[in-house]
């Protein structure tokens, strides 16, 4: 099989790379999506094949269809993510070692946000486009790409970020092909009037309605983790979904300086109940996913583990 080595929007999805807006709704949900999410949770970084069988029926817990899952597991076939083999009739399917490395990057990134805000020494990244109507796709695309690197537009084909990943910039428009662009690094200068700092590119009034309404639920799903009242499937539900919100902050939140933030900014606080919640379901998730998968294949069920977020963080 030959496989386009540009970006597809798969691999934009496979990292959390998507729209920030639509990260913990209709985009987090779709089977494409889901299914790598729980690959990367449940199976990760092991070569062994799950049965096509198992995988359906994985995603059903989700309120996946059959020919839904099929088509999703269909897709990332053919886009070079998954790898199939075949066992007499049945078929196997696993992540490929380019979708694998992919999602130690994207998890690296989800995992360590929050944790810290580097130091800023005052220069803002810039990255200047034009793309033309008809490639529109590819302006979608590094858009994307741009804000789960952190840029937000301050104005149409201007985006800026506080922190220095100019690098990273270059390297997406050279897999995208974009040509028409420039990136530097560049200070503000006294007596710019007000309304052209480049903090606000970002809306942070409704980042700080954001982060509460994320706090405010998985305060109350983390009690009742603690309190014993969640099943195993619940769990399994509940944990790709509290990672699906909690992933769309890095697209979302720049990790502005402190000095560029309001008084009690909610960053920490949300931090701390995502991974708190995120590893007291793991165990319960664990379960469910090991229960699924020995209706199928007995052998491999017990290889199928959750991990802390802190080993994906470091991994």
């Amino acid at each position: 099989m030959t496989v386009d080595l540009s970006v597809t929007e798969d691999e934009v999805n496979l990292q959390g790379r998507d729209a920030p807006a639509l990260a913990s709704g209709a985009s987090a949900r779709r089977p494409p999506r889901l299914l790598l999410t729980l690959l990367g949770d449940y199976w990760w970084r092991r070569t062994e094949s799950l049965p096509s069988a198992g995988i359906v029926t994985l995603l059903a817990e989700f309120g996946v269809s059959d020919a839904a899952a099929r088509a999703a597991l269909s897709r990332l076939v053919r886009n070079g993510l998954l790898v199939t083999s075949k066992q007499g009739r049945r078929t196997f399917h696993r992540l490929s070692d380019r979708a694998a490395a992919i999602l130690d990057d994207g998890a690296r990134r989800i995992f360590s946000f929050g944790r810290s805000t580097p130091d800023w020494d005052g220069m803002w990244s810039v990255v200047a486009f034009s793309i033309p109507e008809h490639s529109r796709a590819s302006r979608h695309l590094l858009r994307e790409q741009l804000r789960w690197l952190g840029f937000a537009p301050l104005y149409d084909g201007v985006w800026v970020s506080p922190r220095d990943h100019t690098a990273e910039a270059t390297e997406r428009l050279a897999e995208l092909g974009v040509d028409a662009a420039t990136v530097f690094r560049a200070t503000t200068v006294p007596g710019m009037p007000d309304g052209g700092l480049p903090q606000h590119a970002w809306d942070l009034d409704v980042l700080r309605a954001e982060y509460d309404s994320f706090i405010a639920r998985t305060r109350a799903l983390r009690e009742r983790t603690l309190a014993g009242t969640v099943s195993p499937s619940e769990a399994l539900v509940a944990r790709t979904e509290v990672m699906n919100q909690w992933r769309s902050f890095p697209g979302l939140d720049p990790e502005l300086p402190d000095e560029l933030l309001p008084e009690g900014w909610p960053r920490a606080e949300a931090r701390e109940l995502f991974v708190s919640t995120y590893d007291a379901l793991g165990p319960l998730a664990e379960h469910r996913v090991r229960q699924i998968l020995a209706r199928y294949t007995p052998e491999l069920a017990p290889l199928a583990t959750h991990h802390r977020s802190d080993a994906t963080a470091v991994g």
